[in-house]
C-alpha cells in the first residue's frame, strides 16, 4: 500500500549566510493495506515533516514515496490531483483546519464540489450520512466551527476526510489537544471506522500508550531517523534501542513502585544535554549510557535482532531484557 524509501528533507534559512538543516535523514518504512503504523518520537524529531511529505504538502529533498506502486514524488500536478482523494491527512489542531466563516455543512460539502463527485441534493444526503457516521447530529451542520468543542471539531475533520473514501490517512497527533476522555472517544471512533472502511493509516503521536493501542507496527524516530521499527508488542515487550527504552521509561503507570523501577533503570544515565552539532556516528551517542568508540565513529545500520524487527544500534545484542514488571512493561538493569 505505502512504501517510503530513504526520504530526506533539508530546510534552508538566511539571506546573506545560507544555513541548511537536515530535518529528515533517510527514513524508510512500509505499511500494508488496512494496517496502522505508529510513528513516535519526541517533539522536533521530524514526525510531522514525514507525514506532510507523504501527502506531498511538503516536497522531499530526496527519496521515494510509493502508493499502490505509484511513485508520488514523480507525479506532475495534474496526475497528483487525480490521486489526492485517496490520500488524506488529519491535522493536529482542529480549530485551524476549518474556515471560521463557513458553517459545518459547507466545510463537509466542499470536498464533493472540488472533486465533482456528486451535485445538488446528493451532496446534502452525503453530508448527512457523514455527520451521523462520526457520531454527531444533523443540527451540528448549521453551526460554525467556534460553536463546537474540540472533540466535535475533530469528528467533523474525520468526516471530511472520509468524504472522499480515502485508502490512506495520515493522522498527525489528532487527539493531542483534546481532554483525555474525549481522546478515548475520538480514537475509538477512528479505530472503528478503519475496521469499517479498511483504510491504511500512518498515526503520528508522541503518546506511546495511544500509539500502542492504535498501531499494528511502531516506528521510533530520533533526530530525523528511524532508530527502531517492528510489531507493536515487539517494540513494547522487547525494545532493543536505548532511546526506545528511555521513551518507555517516561510512560506513567498506575503502579508507583513499578513506574519508579522503570524510570531508575532506564533514565538514570541519559543526559538531557545534546550536542546537536556532533557529526558522524550514532545520532544518540551523546545521550546513550552504552556508547562506545564505534558509536562515535560509525553510523549504525538497521540490524534485525528478531523477525520483522529492525534497530539502528551497534550494541543491541548486549542490551537484553532481564525481567518484566507487573504492568506488563519490561524493566532493564
Amino acid at each position: 500500500m505505502l512504501e517510503v524509501v530513504g526520504i530526506k528533507k533539508v530546510f534552508t534559512s538566511g539571506i546573506f549566510r545560507r544555513r541548511s538543516i537536515e530535518v529528515v535523514r533517510g527514513v524508510s518504512f512500509r505499511v500494508n493495506k488496512g494496517q496502522t503504523l505508529g510513528l513516535v518520537g519526541e517533539s522536533g524529531c521530524g514526525k510531522t515533516t514525514v507525514g506532510k511529505m507523504i501527502v506531498r504538502l511538503i516536497e522531499p529533498t530526496a527519496g521515494r514515496i510509493l502508493f499502490n506502486g505509484i511513485e508520488l514524488t514523480r507525479l506532475d500536478p495534474r496526475k497528483l490531483r487525480k490521486l489526492r482523494p485517496k490520500i488524506q491527512i488529519i491535522f493536529q489542531d482542529p480549530d485551524m483546519a476549518f474556515n471560521p466563516r463557513w458553517k459545518i455543512r459547507d466545510s463537509l460539502g466542499e470536498p464533493f464540489k472540488l472533486n465533482r463527485l456528486v451535485r445538488g441534493r446528493e451532496i446534502i444526503d452525503r453530508v448527512l450520512e457523514l455527520i451521523e457516521t462520526v457520531g454527531l447530529h444533523p443540527e451540528h451542520l448549521n453551526r460554525y466551527p467556534f460553536e463546537l468543542s474540540g472533540g466535535q471539531l475533530q469528528r467533523v475533520a474525520l468526516a471530511r476526510v472520509l468524504a472522499l473514501q480515502p485508502e490512506l490517512i495520515v493522522a498527525d497527533e489528532p487527539t493531542s489537544s483534546l481532554d483525555v476522555s474525549v481522546q478515548a472517544q475520538v480514537l475509538t471512533l477512528l479505530k472503528e471506522l478503519q475496521r469499517r472502511f479498511q483504510f491504511t493509516c500512518v498515526f503520528i503521536s508522541h503518546d506511546l500508550n495511544v500509539a500502542r493501542w492504535m498501531s499494528d507496527r511502531i516506528a521510533v524516530m530520533y533526530r530525523g531517523k528511524i532508530v527502531e521499527e517492528g510489531k507493536t508488542e515487539s517494540i513494547f515487550g522487547s525494545p532493543c534501542h536505548p532511546y526506545t527504552r528511555a521513551l518507555l521509561g517516561a510512560i506513567l503507570v498506575p503502579d508507583p513502585e513499578a513506574g519508579r523501577t522503570w524510570r531508575i533503570a532506564s533514565l538514570n544515565h541519559v543526559s538531557p544535554e545534546v550536542n546537536l552539532e556532533k557529526a558522524g556516528g550514532c545520532s544518540f551517542q551523546d545521550r546513550c549510557p552504552h556508547a562506545e568508540k564505534i558509536c562515535r565513529e560509525k553510523e549504525p545500520p538497521l540490524a534485525v535482532p528478531a523477525p520483522d524487527h529492525r534497530v539502528a544500534c551497534h550494541r543491541f545484542k548486549d542490551l537484553v531484557p532481564v525481567q518484566a514488571n507487573v504492568t506488563g512493561k519490561v524493566c532493564f538493569l
